[in-house]
């Protein structure tokens, strides 16, 4: 296929990758941030202390994070069915990133609270300030580095697993790579690709990093 035929399908795998990235981003990285505190906060000795709680949280995310997932996707089909209606198609793949980047960014919200000077916030605690009051102006404000950092690294994985939206109909650059360029063996097109892809997780990494040294001046 001449570049005049393959132009417009390429746009529409961009929009299709743009549609699964920004949607899981979103939802993920919400619902993520969400886990990532409830993690730290029901730590043993945390604010809100919960060692039950804590274990079932962590042994949640110990389960989903290491899944490969290509697998995860086949292992997750009964919950997409009843969920999306089907396990095919953009809105099932991208239900199933949702999903495991909730997980995944659980995790580095996590760590990167741990991180925090213990001292900080006991000295909120003993000035009498909520839990609720101290995620808002000790927690996030610490951890608000760390977390850009995170989110972008979040970014460039979310990428890599819309590159398999193929699998399930999804489309996306990935899908468009192997069918228009390894399966036709013309190297042009994933040359392209792949030079799509890196420049566009570049300009990410370097807005994540000026982002965060922002916010390091604060």
């Amino acid at each position: 296929m001449s570049w005049d035929q393959l132009t417009p399908l390429l746009w529409e795998a961009a929009g299709q990758t743009a549609y699964m990235v920004l949607i899981t981003l979103l939802v993920g990285g919400f619902l993520g941030l969400a886990l990532g505190l409830g993690l730290y906060l029901t730590r043993p000795g945390n604010l809100l202390g919960n060692r039950v709680v804590f274990a079932v949280l962590n042994l949640a995310v110990n389960v989903v994070r290491p899944i490969p997932f290509i697998i995860f996707l086949v292992a997750l089909g009964p919950l997409t069915r009843a969920v999306i209606g089907s396990t095919i198609g953009i809105e099932a793949f991208t239900f199933a990133m949702c999903f495991m980047a909730t997980f995944v960014f659980a995790r580095l919200v996590e760590q990167n609270l741990v991180s925090i000077d213990p001292g900080v916030v006991e000295a909120a605690r003993a000035m009498g300030a909520s839990p609720f009051r101290i995620v808002r102006t000790v927690l996030v404000p610490e951890a608000l580095a760390p977390l850009i950092l995170g989110y972008t690294f979040l970014f460039v994985g979310v990428l890599d697993m819309s590159a398999i939206g193929g699998y399930l109909g999804a489309g996306g650059l990935g899908d468009f790579a192997i069918v228009h360029g390894y399966r036709q063996y013309d190297w042009a097109v994933t040359a392209v690709v792949v030079l799509i892809i890196v420049v566009i997780v570049q300009a990410v990494q370097w807005l994540g990093n000026g982002l965060a040294r922002r916010a390091l001046r604060r």
